[in-house]
């Protein structure tokens, strides 16, 4: 793996953060898990250090998971469902939109949306009978997480033997947490528990992350003896920071984003691009907090230099030999915007992109004077979505938003003044201001192709005419994800909410095994929308809500700028 930058005139300014950083001692303190570096208090720091040793402890596991993995390729098992959210779930992701499937290994999938058409469409294409479910959530609580468990045990309950749909099932899990206690109860084929002291965005080289990995074929031991690499090159490198890339990393971060120069944009070779998520989550929910923060751009539309502002950092993450976006990032690099270049060897390098990134957002925490390993603002849209679905059981409806505009379709909430659904979006952002604001398109919709390259085209159109920096997230996964530093940062974004018509909708059962139920995913999708653009609000964000109907293609290209 090489790296270089070239930064400009922010250089000096970078150069005293590493100098301070050497003064400070704090490469060595954080190997020593000293809790001072970020805070004189220790609450959600002490207890979120284990990341640091994570190549070394999940290591001691490696025999452990390929004898498991043998096992359930030798019972017949095809393929796996996994079901998490956040860092529980974008790390296996990564893994197998990354590495693919080995031949002979287990074609892993991903679930974090709630849409029962989404739901509905991995019921029907995974047959239980070869199909290993994977429940995975650190809390051993994620409402998400175990709605899902509860729908799928149930659809399995349906087709297999009752004494065998436990064997269908693994769980991936805290010690002590409620997951263990009821995957003891359903008696899984497996509970693995991982380190407690490793927060989820934190756990891709925990058994989140090598579990599924070892599932699809990644030889896990080549991976973390890579990963182990970077770990090494980190904590020996003493006082030469130069020599430790992580650290320089961070300290471009941090240094440059509190200057304002915070939308690190990234640009990734095809690929690796799917790497970007985890990285956005990482960046996202350690930085954006306390009224700072570092907004992620991922997988955004790659320019010409007229059409960004001063407030881009880019970073290139190219594999070797891949010429992809060489011409465009030379542009910008001559244009003069700061870019940070690394190249990796191979796909497996993955493992040291992992660490490298985690502990550049520790360092990028120090700089910015913030704590990278809590979410104050995650439950806030939770508690609200809470408050929704208890109104619904008691009521029979959720509360209903008063209109702005009705026409062709369309549905648009918000606190601006237009008569046009064709300008609403334009009037929203009429006042935005590129080198300083961002929009966040927030799709609680079915992530498939189309959707994806509509909302994507539309992305597009802002960042071009307004210059602004833009992102993408379908809900509720960006929840766990970008939700935290949307209602956590400064306050420059403007967020677009988009929702639909729900079809046909699925129950979701009280309890595994149990037929009786109370609320189903489309009420919960709605609630979280509900929810989280409540706690917009109540942090003071602008947000525009667009309910697209029964045709969102359709209505989407009503919408113009």
């Amino acid at each position: 793996m090489t790296f270089k930058y070239s930064i400009g005139e922010n250089s000096k300014l970078v150069d005293e953060t590493i100098k301070k950083l050497n003064d400070e001692n704090v490469v060595d303190r954080i190997w020593k898990k000293d809790y001072t570096v970020w805070s004189n208090d220790p609450t959600e720091i002490s207890n979120r250090l284990g990341w640091l040793d994570s190549v070394d402890v999940t290591g001691k596991s490696v025999k452990e998971i390929n004898k498991f993995v043998d096992e359930v390729k030798d019972a017949g098992y095809t393929h796996a469902l996994l079901m998490g959210m956040g860092g529980s779930s974008l790390a296996p992701e990564v893994f197998r939109l990354t590495f693919g499937v080995k031949k002979g290994y287990l074609d892993l999938a991903v679930i974090d949306s709630t849409h029962p058409q989404v739901v509905m469409e991995y019921a029907k294409k995974f047959n239980p009978a070869t199909t290993l479910y994977i429940v995975s959530t650190k809390s051993g609580g994620t409402v998400e997480t175990f709605s899902f468990m509860k729908f799928f045990y149930n659809y399995a309950l349906h087709i297999l033997e009752k004494d065998e749909v436990g064997k269908h099932f693994v769980a991936i899990t805290d010690p002590e947490s409620g997951l263990q206690k009821v995957a003891e109860e359903l008696n899984f084929r497996k509970i693995f528990l991982n380190d407690p002291n490793i927060g989820g965005r934190f756990s891709a080289l925990s058994l989140f992350g090598i579990v599924p990995a070892a599932l699809i074929g990644v030889d896990i031991e080549k991976f973390l003896s890579l990963a182990k690499e970077e770990t090494l090159n980190c904590k020996n490198s003493g006082k030469e920071i130069s020599k430790n890339i992580s650290a320089v990393i961070g300290s471009i971060i941090g240094t440059l984003g509190k200057k304002g120069i915070d939308k690190l944009t990234y640009i990734i070779s095809p690929k690796f691009s799917y790497a970007g998520a985890w990285i956005e989550q990482l960046i996202a929910e350690s930085t954006g907090k306390v009224g700072k923060g570092i907004l992620p751009v991922d997988l955004e539309s790659v320019e010409a230099p007229e059409y960004y502002s001063n407030d881009r950092l880019f970073v290139y993450l190219k594999l070797k030999d891949d010429m992809t976006y060489n011409e465009k990032l030379n542009s910008l690099k001559l244009n003069g915007f700061p870019l940070i270049e690394i190249e990796a060897e191979s796909i497996y390098d993955l493992g040291k992109q992992y660490f490298l990134w985690e502990f550049a957002t520790a360092i990028a925490g120090w700089v910015m004077q913030i704590q990278p390993f809590d979410q104050p603002n995650v439950e806030q849209a939770k508690i609200v979505a809470r408050q929704m679905m208890k109104e619904y059981e008691e009521k029979g409806k959720l509360p209903e938003l008063k209109p702005l505009l009705q026409d062709k379709g369309i549905t648009v909430f918000g606190d601006i003044k237009s008569n046009s659904i064709d300008k609403v979006l334009s009037t929203f952002l009429s006042d935005i201001k590129g080198g300083k604001n961002y929009v966040s398109i927030q799709a609680y919709l079915t992530p498939n192709k189309e959707t994806t390259d509509a909302l994507q085209k539309l992305r597009t159109s802002i960042q071009k005419k307004y210059k602004v920096a833009t992102t993408l997230g379908f809900g509720p996964r960006f929840l766990h994800s970008t939700g935290q530093l949307h209602k956590g940062d400064a306050g420059n974004g403007y967020f677009i909410q988009f929702t639909s018509s729900i079809e046909e909708d699925l129950p979701i059962p009280e309890n595994p095994g149990e037929e009786s139920t109370s609320i189903t995913f489309g009420i919960l999708i709605k609630a979280q929308a509900l929810g989280d653009r409540q706690a917009l609000i109540d942090n003071k964000r602008k947000v525009l809500t667009i309910d697209l109907g029964r045709d969102v293609i359709d209505s989407l290209s009503i919408l113009t700028l």
